[in-house]
């Protein structure tokens, strides 16, 4: 089974940028997308099926344009499961979940914490998932909980640690609740694979950003350790380029 995640910073212009070609030839099995900017009606979704994504599944914010959520599959999902049941969270449209067999697939997209008042939003946000999450886990063992976390975990994870260490999306506190959450039975599933610096999934559309590759790495796919050894690989597709953000891509056994 191949899951990818994108953030593709609206999901109609990256149409208009080449991403259902892109996804044609990668041919995942399940999407997850992120921040895709529109409700569902605004959307052609003869597209999704014409590029194999028969069952499309669209959890938007309730403010026009802003944020948002969606699964796509080429298999018929078990179950699937829009928002969390938490208001704050559901009304920015951020959580949807669909189960296949034994796995229980998440796409999440966690707030940025772009002034103080979002940042206070956001640790809200962190404090309150955890909980879901712990508590989903005990009837959905087998979670994936891929997205924008909006979080830099380590220093290698940044291009600037130094510089960026009172910056939201690389405060102490946001790392130390991302450390939390993969000790509560996670694994960050690229470090699985890949131990190395410079590798990152946003960056600034400012000076250049990407080409120079002063990036931050804050896609993750999050995979429960209960499938540790169903897990094949783990990459990020860096050459991807129809957002600010590239996608990332796990593969299991399924």
């Amino acid at each position: 089974m191949k899951i990818i995640s994108y953030n593709v910073n609206g999901i109609r212009a990256a149409i208009r940028k080449g991403f259902l070609d892109w996804l044609v030839a990668v041919s995942p099995d399940v999407v997850c997308l992120q921040e895709i900017k529109a409700n569902e009606e605004q959307l052609d979704l003869t597209l999704f099926e014409e590029a194999g994504y028969k069952y499309n599944y669209w959890y938007s914010a309730q403010k026009k344009g802003y944020s948002g959520v969606a699964i796509l599959s080429k298999t018929k999902p078990d179950a699937v499961v829009l928002g969390t049941g938490i208001e704050y969270m559901d009304f920015e449209g951020r959580n949807i979940r669909a189960d296949f067999g034994d796995i229980s697939i998440m796409s999440m997209y966690l707030p940025s914490g772009t002034n103080i008042q979002r940042l206070e939003h956001k640790l809200m946000y962190m404090a309150d998932f955890k909980t879901y999450v712990d508590d989903l886990r005990k009837t959905n063992p087998n979670l994936i909980v891929l997205g924008d976390y909006n979080i830099c975990h380590e220093a290698r994870d940044i291009h600037n640690p130094v510089g960026l260490k009172n910056v939201s999306g690389f405060l102490p506190v946001e790392r130390e609740w991302i450390g939390d959450f993969i000790d509560s039975g996670f694994i960050d599933s690229f470090r699985e694979f890949n131990s190395e610096p410079d590798n990152y999934t946003w960056w600034s559309y400012r000076a250049n950003a990407r080409n120079n590759n002063k990036g931050w790495r804050l896609d993750y796919a999050m995979v429960a350790s209960s499938l540790k050894d169903r897990l094949l690989r783990s990459v990020i597709l860096s050459e991807a380029k129809h957002s600010d953000h590239c996608p990332i891509l796990i593969e299991l056994d399924s």
